[in-house]
C-alpha cells in the first residue's frame, strides 16, 4: 500500500517492510538480475541535481568536489529511536570475491547532519581508496580518482522524524572533459551507467532539468524517452527557477508544469535548491525552504498547482511512487526470484562438478564413462525403456545393426552371385534349405525386414559430416544383378583350363569357377561393414553427448579416442578382407552335409526334368475282358511317372479333377530305352559341364553363401566392432580413464577459465537468490 500525505506531510508508509526488504536485496546486488523498484535521480552534471538531492534528503553534499559525481550513491531515510547516519560500499556485481569483502568492510558511523558534512570530504576520499587492493599497480592518486566505479555509496539516514525515502544519485551526464579531471572515456562511462539503471522496467526515472535552460534539449529527457517510450515512468524536476529573469522564459516553464509541452505521465515539479552555503542545521533548513520557495507566491509561479510545487510536495510525490511501485512489484519479484533461482540450479548443473584437481577430473571423467557404459550395455541388450536417451532412433544401436545384417544376407543371396545359377523347372525345390522369399527376379524390390528403423544409406552419405571415417568406410558402390549365361561360362572356363583327364576334371577348375562366381563379396561386405561402422560411429557419438553435458570436454575427450576408434574400425575391415580371403582363395571344401543335400536333388532334378520331355500320357486300366492292363504286363519295357512334365496343359486339367483321372486310372508313362539314352548318351564334355561343374558349383556356392553371411557378422560385427573382449565399445570406459596421465585428465577434463568464472558466479547468484528468498518471504 502506498503512502497517503496531510497538509502536514506524508504519513507513515503501510509497506515500510517491503521497501525495507527491497533495500536489502539491492544490497545484496539482486538489481543486476532482476529489475528493483526505484527512484533514480539522473541530469547533466550542471542541472542541480545534488542539490536537489540535498534538499531532499537532508545530507549535505560538499559542493564544488568531483569526488561524489563518480560514484552511483543510493540515499536512504529509515525511521529508528535513535538518530544516526551510516555510510558503507555496496560492491559492483562483477567485484571478485576478494574485491567483496573488502569493500563491504568498510563502514563509517557518525551521530548528525553537521558531523556528517564536517567529515564528508574525508569520507568520500576514504571510500574511494577502497576501490583498490592493497599493491594495486594503477591506484589512482587521492583527490583525484581516474575512473568511474560501478560501486554504489550507500549513506542510511536513520532517526525517530525520518519517513521512509530511497533515492539513488547517478553521476552527472557531461559534454565537456575536463584537464586532469575527465576523459572521454569517463563520458561514455557515465552515459553507460545511466543506461544502465533506468532501462530497468521498475524505475522511476527523477529527470532533473535546468529552468533556466530549454528544457528540450537536455540529453537526459532524450534518454529517459529512449527507454521510457509512453513518458509512463518519468518524474520531470525543473530546479534553479530564480536563475529565470524574463516573464516569457517564466512563463514558458509554467507551461511546461501544466502540461502543455511534451507532457508526461507523472509530470512535472518545481522546486528552488538552497545554497552552498547553509549550515545543514534541522531549524534552519525549516526557515531555509520557507525563505526560498517564497518565489512560488510571486506570479507566475503562484498560478501553478500547490501540489508542483517546492521540495516538500515533491518528497510526498516521490514517498508515493515509490510504494506504489514496490507494492506492484513484489508479488512478481518473488515469483521472479524463484523461477531465477530454479534456472541458475540448472545451469550449475550441467556444469557439472568442479574439476580442477587432478582427482577431480578423474572423478568427473569416470561418472562420464561409467554412464557411456551403462549406454552401451542397454544398447546392445535393446532395453530402450532404460534411459530416455534412447527416444532418438539412432541411439537404437542393435536393432540397426540386426536389420542392416538382414538386408546384407537378403542383397547377398540375390547380388553377390557373378552368373546368375540355372534355375531347373520342377515340383519341388532342389534346395533343402530352400531360401524363403526368393525371387525370380534378382534385381526387384526387397522389402525391409525391419520397416520401422531405416538402413544407413552409404549413396547419401556426405564424407563431409564425418571426415574421420573417410578411410574406413566404402562409398559409392552399388549392388547389381547377377549377370546370364552360366553355361558359356562354364563351357569357356573348362575348355580354357581342361587337362589330361578321363570322365572328372580338375579340382583347379571348380577352385577358379568358384573364385570368379563370387569376385562381388569383398565389395558388398566392405559395404555391409561400412554401413555398420557408420550406426557403431554415430551411437558413440550420441552416447557421449548424454553422457557428457560440457562440449568442451566432449570435443576433447572425441579427439582423445578417436585415433584408436578410427584404427577398430579399420580393423574391424581388415578382419572382414581376411573372411572374404579365407572363402574364396581356398580350394572349395565343406563337411556340411546340405552340400550333398543339394548336389543330389540337382542331380535328380536334371534326370526328372530330361525324363519328362519324353512322357506320354496314357490309361492304365484294363482293357474289356481283361485282368491286367497293357502296361502291367510290360513293366521292363515302361517307367510310369507320377506327374506330368510342366509344359503339359493336360496337367492343370489333372490337377483340378484328381477324382475324375483317379477313376480312369491313367497315368504318364516313359520307356525304359529312353531312360537308358539319357543317362549314359551323352559326351565327356557335357556331362562335365552341365551335370558337374554347375551343379557342384551352385551346391558349394549355397552353403559358402551362408556360412560366409554367419561368420562376417559374428567375427566381425559381434565380435570385433560391439560385443568382444577387444570391442571398440569399450575402448572410453573406466579403465581407460583410470590409465590417464595427469597431463591427459587436464587437456580433457580440465575446465577452462570461462567455466570456473561461470560457476563462481552462478554460485554466488544463486546464494544471493535463496537469501532474496528468505528476504521476500
Amino acid at each position: 500500500m502506498a503512502a497517503s500525505t496531510t497538509e502536514e506531510g506524508p504519513l507513515l508508509l503501510t509497506s515500510v517492510d517491503r521497501l525495507n526488504k527491497i533495500d536489502k536485496l539491492r544490497e545484496r546486488n539482486i538489481g543486476k538480475d532482476l529489475p528493483l523498484p526505484q527512484l533514480v535521480a539522473v541530469g547533466d552534471q550542471s542541472s542541480g541535481k545534488s542539490s536537489l538531492l540535498e534538499s531532499l534528503t537532508g545530507i549535505p553534499f560538499p559542493h564544488g568536489q568531483e569526488l561524489c559525481t563518480r560514484y552511483a550513491t543510493q540515499i536512504t531515510h529509515r525511521r529508528e529511536d535513535v538518530s544516526h547516519i551510516n555510510i558503507s560500499i555496496i560492491p559492483g556485481h562483477n567485484a571478485s570475491a576478494k574485491e567483496k569483502e573488502h569493500l563491504e568492510s568498510y563502514r563509517r558511523y557518525v551521530k548528525s547532519s553537521e558531523e556528517l558534512q564536517a567529515q564528508f570530504p574525508i569520507i568520500l576520499n576514504e571510500s574511494w581508496q577502497r576501490q583498490y587492493p592493497d599493491g594495486y599497480q594503477n591506484k589512482p592518486k587521492p583527490g583525484r580518482p581516474e575512473y568511474f566505479t560501478e560501486d554504489v555509496l550507500k549513506i542510511e539516514k536513520c532517526g525517530p522524524d525520518e519517513d521512509y525515502l530511497t533515492v539513488i544519485d547517478v553521476p552527472g551526464i557531461f559534454r565537456l572533459t575536463a584537464e586532469g579531471v575527465t576523459t572521454n572515456k569517463d563520458k561514455k562511462l557515465v552515459i553507460d551507467m545511466v543506461k544502465r539503471y533506468i532501462r530497468d522496467p521498475r524505475t522511476i526515472i527523477l529527470a532533473v532539468l535546468p529552468a533556466n535552460v530549454d528544457v528540450f534539449t537536455q540529453e537526459i529527457l532524450a534518454l529517459a524517452e529512449k527507454y521510457d517510450k509512453d513518458g509512463e515512468r518519468t518524474l520531470g524536476v525543473l530546479t534553479k527557477p530564480d536563475l529565470v529573469t524574463e516573464i516569457s522564459g517564466k512563463i514558458a516553464v509554467c507551461n511546461v508544469v501544466k502540461g502543455k509541452r511534451k507532457p508526461l505521465n507523472l509530470g512535472y515539479y518545481i522546486v528552488r535548491n538552497r545554497g552552498g552555503d547553509d549550515s545543514g542545521e534541522k531549524d534552519v533548513d525549516v526557515a531555509d525552504l520557507r525563505d526560498r520557495e517564497g518565489i512560488f507566491k510571486e506570479h507566475p509561479w503562484c498560478d501553478l498547482p500547490m501540489g508542483r510545487l517546492g521540495v516538500r510536495a515533491l518528497r510526498n510525490r516521490l514517498q508515493d511512487l515509490l510504494g506504489q511501485i514496490t507494492d506492484k512489484a513484489f508479488p512478481m519479484l518473488r515469483m521472479e526470484t524463484r523461477q531465477m533461482l530454479a534456472e541458475s540450479q540448472e545451469a550449475l548443473e550441467q556444469l557439472g562438478e568442479p574439476r580442477q584437481t587432478e582427482r577431480e577430473q578423474q572423478k568427473y571423467l569416470m561418472a562420464i564413462a561409467a554412464k557411456f557404459q551403462e549406454l552401451v550395455r542397454a544398447a546392445l541388450n535393446a532395453q530402450y525403456s532404460a534411459h530416455r536417451a534412447f527416444e532418438n532412433d539412432k541411439l537404437r544401436l542393435i536393432t540397426a545393426v540386426i536389420s542392416t545384417t538382414e538386408k546384407f544376407d537378403t542383397d547377398f543371396r540375390l547380388y553377390s552371385e557373378a552368373r546368375k545359377f540355372v534355375v531347373d523347372d520342377i515340383d519341388e525345390p532342389r534346395d533343402s534349405e530352400s531360401d524363403s522369399n526368393s525371387s525370380d527376379d534378382p534385381a526387384g524390390p526387397v522389402s525391409d525386414s525391419s520397416p520401422g528403423l531405416a538402413v544407413p544409406d552409404l549413396e547419401t552419405f556426405n564424407p563431409e559430416n564425418f571426415p574421420e571415417l573417410n578411410k574406413a568406410v566404402m562409398t559409392g558402390w552399388k549392388n547389381k544383378a547377377p549377370e546370364k549365361g552360366i553355361m558359356d561360362w562354364i563351357d569357356k572356363v573348362y575348355r580354357t583350363s581342361r587337362g589330361i583327364e578321363l570322365g572328372v576334371f580338375s579340382p583347379d577348375l571348380l577352385a577358379s569357377a568358384f573364385r570368379e562366381q563370387s569376385k562381388k563379396w569383398g565389395p558388398m561386405t566392405e559395404q555391409y561393414l561400412s554401413k555398420v561402422i557408420l550406426i557403431v560411429h554415430k551411437f558413440i557419438l550420441g552416447a557421449l553427448e548424454h553422457a557428457c553435458r560440457d562440449k568442451r570436454a566432449r570435443e576433447e575427450l572425441k579427439f582423445a579416442i578417436m585415433d584408436n576408434l578410427v584404427t577398430k574400425y579399420t580393423d574391424g575391415m581388415k578382419q572382414g578382407e581376411f573372411l572374404v580371403d579365407i572363402e574364396r582363395n581356398r580350394k572349395p571344401y565343406t563337411l556340411n552335409h546340405y552340400f550333398n543335400s543339394n548336389l543330389q536333388a540337382a542331380r535328380g532334378s536334371r534326370v526328372t526334368k530330361s525324363l519328362k520331355r519324353k512322357a506320354q500320357w496314357m490309361t492304365i486300366a484294363p482293357l474289356s475282358g481283361q485282368k491286367t492292363s497293357p502296361l502291367e504286363k510290360n513293366r521292363t519295357t515302361t517307367w510310369i511317372l507320377d506327374s506330368a512334365p510342366e509344359s503339359s496343359p493336360e496337367k492343370n486339367k489333372r490337377m483340378k479333377s484328381k477324382k475324375s483321372a483317379a477313376r480312369e486310372k491313367s497315368a504318364w508313362y516313359v520307356k525304359l530305352d529312353s531312360i537308358q539314352h539319357d543317362v549314359t548318351d551323352k559326351s565327356n564334355t557335357e556331362h562335365v559341364k552341365e551335370e558337374e561343374v554347375h551343379d557342384i558349383l551352385e551346391a558349394y556356392y549355397k552353403v559358402a553363401r551362408k556360412r560366409f553371411v554367419d561368420n562376417v557378422y559374428n567375427q566381425v560385427v559381434d565380435h570385433c566392432l560391439l560385443s568382444g573382449p577387444a570391442s571398440l565399445l569399450l575402448l572410453f570406459s573406466e579403465k581407460w580413464v583410470l590409465d590417464l596421465n595427469a597431463k591427459q585428465l587436464a587437456a580433457i577434463a580440465g575446465e577452462p577459465r570461462v567455466t570456473v568464472d561461470r560457476r563462481e558466479r552462478l554460485r554466488v547468484k544463486i546464494q544471493d537468490l535463496e537469501e532474496a528468498i528468505e528476504i521476500l518471504r
